[in-house]
């Protein structure tokens, strides 16, 4: 693709590159620039095997080797409202302040849109704190929520979990996250393993226990108030609440979950996310979730 056909962007002295990821110096500039916009450093993935494997990005490149403006994005299969969705996830978006203002990146959101629609995606999520950008290209807001409500009751005997490490446990949780059940039928992703390895790196004060059973991993913390926070399930089935509770040992005085709570059997109440970052979607055929939704912590890109 020549993104000379894309509009009139300032692209002087700067070279134009896709799919470059494998090359170590180019991943060695995306990982700086992460680092230099965001103060997001995914050294981690290093550990974990390297990058995504079905990340496409786009990006310039200044005569030095610097990435100077970066889209990338990456499969990220959704389940809504009971339906399979191929999708994919937009991050790493970034242009150095001076070359800001130069029409770069809008140059990369339409040749990124193009990408998508070749491979026939049915939508595009993304994370930002600018929807203006967005907008223009037919993504909408879809707000977010919590779930909060009170602590199930506790009927029988408890069977109790084992906490995992996320080094030393590795290998299990891969397999966990390989068979997993969306946790939400109504709005979940249905697979985006390596970043919810990332996020057990970059999300701090998070535990990771394994049901009795073997079959999920929940992924949970306490806040200061003595709420339990449950940030995602991942195995090949979706405990109740009263099992999940039971099995950690723990006697909250609530509850607030960061999934869509559908499966797990308890009632609560929806709560809007009112923070400066916002998620968006651009969707085919008016496939947006019905509903208050949520997506976990431990898919966010």
């Amino acid at each position: 693709m020549n993104p000379s056909d894309k509009g009139l962007a300032d692209r002087s002295g700067l070279v134009f590159r896709q799919d470059y990821f494998d090359d170590p110096a180019g991943w060695s500039a995306i990982k700086t620039l992460l680092i230099d916009i965001f103060d997001v450093d995914i050294s981690a993935l290093d550990g974990l095997g390297g990058h995504d494997r079905t990340s496409f990005p786009s990006a310039y490149f200044d005569g030095d080797g610097r990435c100077i403006a970066n889209l990338s994005a990456f499969s990220m299969p959704l389940m809504i409202d009971g339906r399979a969705i191929k999708a994919a996830g937009w991050q790493s978006g970034a242009v150095r302040p001076e070359y800001r203002g130069r029409g770069l990146y809008q140059d990369l959101i339409r040749i990124t849109l193009d990408r998508c629609e070749e491979q026939g995606l049915e939508a595009i999520v993304l994370y930002t704190d600018k929807p203006g950008l967005y907008t223009p290209h037919g993504f909408r807001i879809l707000p977010q929520y919590s779930f909060k409500g009170p602590a199930p009751a506790i009927s029988e005997a408890p069977r109790p979990a084992r906490l995992l490490d996320i080094n030393t446990d590795l290998d299990l949780l891969r397999k966990l996250l390989t068979d997993r059940m969306p946790v939400s039928s109504r709005f979940a992703v249905a697979d985006q393993r390596l970043m919810f390895l990332l996020n057990c790196h970059l999300i701090e004060d998070i535990s990771l226990s394994l049901l009795a059973d073997g079959e999920a991993v929940v992924v949970w913390r306490l806040a200061d108030d003595g709420a339990f926070q449950l940030l995602d399930v991942a195995g090949s089935r979706i405990p109740p609440l009263t099992e999940i509770v039971a099995g950690l040992g723990i006697a909250p005085v609530s509850v607030e979950a960061f999934v869509t709570p559908d499966r797990l059997s308890w009632e609560s109440e929806a709560i809007a996310d009112t923070g400066s970052q916002v998620f968006m979607m651009h969707a085919q055929n008016d496939i947006y979730p019905t509903g208050p939704t949520c997506i976990s912590p431990m898919a966010e890109f």
